[in-house]
């Protein structure tokens, strides 16, 4: 848990790190309200800190123009956190170059005291990472790019290969960037298809800034579209299962990634797209309350398939036993 004075020297870092924040931007990252943020505010004005208000739509709070602190020492706890993040960056590949994390942790290490010095480097040589290679390697500039898009709400020209291997040019207003189980997704408007669409980031072959501007809606989830794309691919088959229990149970089985669930009257639907059907043959096996396909008839396949092997595996068991019992054995009980 933060104790009141790391949120306030936290505040006064974050001010001095950027030009301007506004009071929900700083209660998100503290996780605070609005109110508890005006506290902080006025106490950093009360110990002679000039922090500046600034009212309207686009307010919020900075630092006087020319006020400089000189920088503050890592707290244990900031300096674990900045460690494993950056760490947890190496390990997982992300987009960015392995020179520059590298670098940063040895920045990080050369201000720290002796005994933070320590505790640093224990997080380093003791934790172990057993992670896959992500399925595909990514341009960091496409990365780059596209958040100060999202950021700047600045159009964006990009060149983009479908699955089939065709490619297609398009005007973009990116609305966000949705790091999900290995792959890189943005999601906004396209103006091609003169609809919103989810672009895969190692799918992109060209990108580069526009002239336009956009604005995002305030009501558009990122991560939910980006959810609800890769489950409902409009160019792949949909399987629809209806699974005999309520939504709550649903729930606690099928998490948002794997697919959509609607409450109908004598159950739940589970829709996805017809992909990786050896897993969710594999999970529907495994419930215990009535399933019933709906469709598609490939996962009714599948799970036949996958019923023939079990009584098979089942049956050569059987077998197997029944042969490894020693004669004398089977004499023994047999009547005289």
């Amino acid at each position: 848990m933060y104790s009141p004075t790391t949120r306030l020297l936290t505040v006064l870092e974050l001010l001095q790190s950027r030009k301007q924040m506004s009071g929900s931007e700083l209660a998100r990252r503290l996780e605070v309200d609005v109110r508890t943020v005006r506290r902080y505010i006025m106490m950093l004005q009360d110990m002679g800190i000039p922090v500046e208000a600034e009212r309207g739509l686009h307010g919020g709070y900075r630092l006087q123009r020319g006020y400089k602190l000189p920088p503050l020492m890592f707290t244990d706890a900031e300096a674990v956190a900045l460690t494993l993040g950056l760490v947890v960056m190496r390990e997982f590949r992300f987009p960015v170059d392995v020179a520059a994390v590298e670098g940063a942790l040895a920045k990080t290490e050369r201000v720290l005291p002796v005994n933070l010095l320590h505790q640093v480097r224990g997080l380093q040589d003791g934790i172990i990472f057993n992670v896959s290679a992500p399925p595909v390697l990514l341009q960091t500039e496409f990365l780059a790019a596209l958040s100060a898009a999202v950021q700047n709400q600045q159009q964006v020209f990009i060149r983009y290969r479908s699955w089939g291997g065709d490619e297609s040019e398009r005007v973009f207003d990116p609305y966000g960037v949705v790091y999900n189980e290995g792959y890189w997704y943005t999601a906004g408007y396209c103006s091609l298809r003169q609809d919103l669409r989810t672009f895969r980031l190692d799918r992109i072959v060209a990108l580069a800034p526009h002239e336009g501007s956009f604005t995002k809606p305030e009501t558009f989830d990122v991560l939910k579209h980006v959810l609800d794309s890769i489950t409902r691919r409009e160019d792949i088959e949909q399987i629809e299962v209806r699974l005999e229990t309520s939504l709550e149970q649903a729930q606690a089985i099928f998490a948002p990634v794997m697919g959509s669930l609607e409450t109908v009257a004598d159950g739940v639907i589970f829709r996805r797209a017809a992909t990786q059907l050896d897993w969710i043959a594999f999970i529907l096996i495994s419930l215990d309350f009535p399933v019933r396909i709906i469709q598609t008839e490939e996962l009714r396949r599948k799970l036949a398939e996958m019923g023939r092997k079990a009584l098979t595996l089942a049956n050569d068991q059987e077998e197997a036993t029944t042969e490894s019992i020693p004669r004398r054995g089977r004499e023994s009980v047999e009547p005289r």
